[in-house]
């Protein structure tokens, strides 16, 4: 079975939907049709709006407030990342609880199987917590360019600092989204606890809801709400 023998077909199809599924979502959401834009991408021209606004606010103390709570949020999805990864660890460095949580829950397999099935959520929970240190350093790098734009609009390099705080705050806003997408594909990997139907179950429903909020959400109507 799993710890020392291939996989069976059905898990490795299980597996094999997971891995596409991810992947694109991934490319739909950050590439999508130009008449069909993702509320990723639709966010970046808002960031840019951001910045361009900044120039002549004063004074800055939102804008401030702003980039620092961006930076609070990546600095918590990546501690809860961290706590996660080392339960997961720790669960499969313990293979009797492993057996015992069996014997309780509608689990597949035995104590090792169980404890081979965690790595895909593993492996997806290391990857946010990449994007999410990530993101917390970007956001960092896009206050310092923001603290060095000048206070005078008319300064020649003002809007083109606040260009480059834009450009920088919409990488670590992409970066911060790759990493929640892991955790929606982390949750959808734990449905391999079940057996491979519960896998591609929770994988179909969490490329459902992920697809669903970037293209069909109420929250895109109102972000595309023209002008009156």
């Amino acid at each position: 079975m799993l710890p020392f023998g291939p996989l069976p077909l059905l898990d490795a199809a299980a597996l094999g939907y997971l891995v596409a599924a991810w992947f694109l979502a991934s490319w739909l959401i950050e590439s999508p049709p130009r008449r069909y834009p993702s509320v990723s991408l639709i966010m970046q021209d808002y960031r840019r709006d951001w910045m361009r606004t900044f120039v002549t606010r004063q004074p800055r103390i939102f804008d401030a407030t702003l980039i620092d709570s961006l930076r609070q949020g990546t600095a918590f999805f990546a501690s809860a990342s961290m706590i996660a990864i080392g339960g997961g660890v720790a669960l499969i460095g313990n293979a009797g609880a492993v057996q015992r949580l069996a014997g309780d829950l509608p689990l597949a397999g035995t104590g090792p199987d169980l404890a081979l099935r965690m790595l895909p959520v593993i492996g997806f929970l290391a990857n946010a917590l990449l994007k999410f240190v990530w993101a917390h350093r970007l956001f960092g790098y896009c206050s310092i360019l923001m603290a060095a734009v000048p206070n005078d609009p008319a300064d020649p390099v003002a809007f083109h600092r606040a260009g480059q705080a834009a450009e920088i705050n919409i990488t670590a806003a992409r970066s911060f989204n790759r990493g929640l997408r892991s955790i929606y594909f982390a949750l959808a990997a734990l449905g391999w606890l079940l057996g491979p139907w519960g896998l591609i179950i929770g994988n179909t429903l969490a490329t459902g809801v992920l697809l669903r909020r970037e293209f069909a959400s109420q929250s895109r109507r109102v972000i595309l709400m023209r002008e009156p």
